[in-house]
C-alpha cells in the first residue's frame, strides 16, 4: 500500500483510521496538520503509534490523547522528533488516529520521503 499524505476523516462510532501502515517505509515525518472541518462542533482526537495492531498484544504509544480541537480550527504538530518511529518492516509501527462519531477532519502529513 502506498503512503497517503492527505486524509479526509468522517468519524463513525469512535472510528480508528490507519494513517501510515506498518512497513510503508515512511520516516522523516516533519509535521502533521489536523484540521477540524466541522462548522460548529468540537472534534476529539487521539493520535498514536502501534505495532502489529491485529495481534491483540500490540504496543501502543499515544502522541495525543483525547485532545479537543474546536470547530474550524487546526492543530499543527511540527516537532519532527516526536515522529521518529520504526516503520521499515511489516512488524514495525504504524500511525493511527481515533476520532469521535460525528467528527470531520482533514489530516495532512508532511514528510521528506516524497
Amino acid at each position: 500500500m502506498a503512503f497517503i499524505k492527505y486524509h479526509n476523516i468522517n468519524g463513525s462510532s469512535n472510528s480508528t483510521v490507519e494513517l501510515i501502515k506498518p512497513g510503508s517505509q515512511v520516516d522523516n515525518i516533519e509535521s502533521i496538520l489536523i484540521t477540524n472541518t466541522h462548522a460548529t462542533a468540537t472534534a476529539t482526537v487521539t493520535l498514536f503509534i502501534q505495532d502489529n495492531p491485529t495481534s491483540g498484544t500490540a504496543l501502543t504509544f499515544k502522541i495525543l490523547s483525547t485532545v479537543a480541537i474546536p470547530s474550524d480550527t487546526s492543530l499543527l504538530l511540527n516537532d519532527s522528533s516526536i515522529f521518529k518511529f520504526k516503520n521499515k518492516t511489516s512488524d514495525s509501527f504504524g500511525l493511527y488516529i481515533t476520532v469521535g462519531g460525528s467528527d470531520t477532519l482533514d489530516v495532512l502529513i508532511n514528510t521528506t520521503n516524497l
